[in-house]
């Protein structure tokens, strides 16, 4: 199968032309001015940007978690990142206590078995346990799979939780392995105290998560993994930055030459702690992990992304329904699943309130939903870039689509959006995932299946396959 796109304009990281594109299979095979080439499918870009799709490096697809399953599976999640422009994911294969790396493996590759992607999939390596369930030496394999990251928690406490040790045996593993590591940095010990004294206070209400998880703890937390992870001479990621007291140590990390990168999520960019102030049913939404923060630090993450001190945006996509999951918390705000939705919204938002808004360019979004990722999670230059014998991952993005975000219009098994509501100009016309035709217009054209398991390259590889 080949496909002709026809008059669009490219843009990647770098750059930004006119050109027309011929896939031939899978791959890009040409790139040039007015291409004289016959193919089976011509599709017409004018008008239209041709961006490299996006990538999500961080979901929580039928996950286990807080005496729940998140509710989307890996059909529903991909198809509703297809829609959004996303064409690949690197979700979280967890390794539950007590529980092989091998087995944890087996067990996210018979999700995707059973519930076929049309969007390309990743995994990375949540360790939980190296006492009773993994061993060094068995985590040490895990790259050889093509899960080339590992993620620890340092939330959490008596659930998913590590200790500092576990973390340095982590990224020592990593630095011999040339694996990734992942940090979900906030101080469990003292969100320990602070959850157990509030409901023992009575304050049970869902504005407690907030109030049990200050900002404070998660910069400690940040500071103290950057340091851990440099005395292992390993590279360090850290997800779902919320705050300037994050911000911060991940700035002087990176000015003084230390491998850390950061992210952040649009939830917080957009998303303040004045949301949790309302009843259980709108409040519970809001419940995710860290928390919504004080308005005041959604510019110094503009500002971070502006920067580069925070190169990737991913979503924390981890969806519980309101109806029937988020209600386990009704009388106890500890108990409410921590997750919310965003696979399918992400691409709408930063182009609207980043691009329009003249917050950054349209490239810096391609590097910051693309490219970075796939620099920084093995996959580059399969994905994450528009060049010949890439993938064609490809969106046509028309900068002039009016879209309202709404709960009854995306694709994710969720009952609500987070954004409800909101206006933005800007939306994927056509997305393609390694030369077809996914996503057209308002139709979804591809079976579940076509998405493939993505092995990735160490950690400054690239991959070649």
């Amino acid at each position: 199968m080949s496909v002709l796109i026809r008059g669009g304009r490219i843009i990647t990281a770098s750059e930004d032309y006119f050109a027309d594109i011929f896939i031939d299979g899978e791959e890009i095979a040409l790139i040039a001015d007015s291409l004289d080439v016959v193919a089976d499918q011509v599709i017409d870009a004018t008008g239209k940007y041709v961006i490299p799709g996006a990538i999500d490096p961080h979901t929580h697809i039928e996950l286990p978690f807080g005496g729940t399953t998140t509710c989307d599976d890996f059909t529903s999640a991909t198809v509703a990142a297809a829609f959004g422009g996303t064409t690949s994911l690197v979700d979280f294969c967890f390794q539950m206590p007590g529980q092989s790396f091998r087995s944890a493996l087996d067990t996210w590759y018979e999700k995707v078995d059973r519930c076929k992607p049309v969007i390309d999939v990743g995994f990375h390596m949540a360790i939980t346990d190296l006492y009773d369930g993994g061993t060094l030496a068995d985590l040490a394999k895990v790259p050889d799979e093509g899960v080339t990251s590992y993620k620890v928690f340092m939330a959490y406490k008596g659930a998913v939780m590590v200790d500092d040790e576990t973390l340095f045996k982590t990224c020592r593993v990593a630095a011999e392995t040339g694996a990734q590591v992942m940090v979900h940095a906030e101080n469990g010990d003292v969100i320990d105290v602070l959850v157990k004294e509030a409901i023992a206070a009575g304050k049970t209400e869902p504005k407690w998560h907030a109030a049990t998880r200050p900002a404070i703890t998660e910069g400690e937390a940040t500071g103290r993994a950057i340091q851990i992870a440099h005395l292992a001479e390993a590279p360090l990621y850290v997800v779902h930055v919320s705050c300037k007291e994050s911000i911060e140590p991940i700035a002087r990390a990176r000015q003084q030459g230390w491998a850390v990168m950061g992210e952040t999520c649009p939830q917080y960019l957009f998303i303040d702690e004045t949301m949790l102030d309302q009843p259980f049913a709108e409040a519970a939404k809001y419940i995710y992990t860290p928390p919504p923060r004080a308005k005041e630090n959604q510019e110094p993450l503009w500002d971070a992304l502006g920067s580069d001190v925070l190169s990737i945006v991913s979503t924390d996509h981890c969806p519980f329904r309101i109806k029937d999951q988020k209600t386990l918390g009704k009388d106890d705000f500890s108990k409410i699943p921590n997750g919310g939705p965003g696979i399918e919204n992400r691409m709408h938002l930063l182009h609207h309130f980043g691009v329009n808004a003249g917050r950054f360019s349209m490239s810096r979004l391609v590097e910051m939903t693309s490219t970075n990722v796939a620099k920084q999670f093995g996959l580059y230059p399969k994905k994450g870039t528009v060049a010949v014998g890439s993938d064609a991952d490809l969106v046509l993005w028309d900068p002039l689509k009016e879209v309202t975000i709404s709960a009854t219009t995306h694709h994710s098994n969720i009952d609500y959006n987070l954004y409800e509501g909101t206006d933005v100009t800007g939306a994927p016309t056509t997305v393609l995932v390694r030369g077809k035709v996914v996503i057209d217009g308002d139709s979804l054209v591809a079976k579940p299946g076509h998405g493939q398991f993505l092995k990735r390259a160490r950690f400054g590889q690239e991959l070649t396959r």
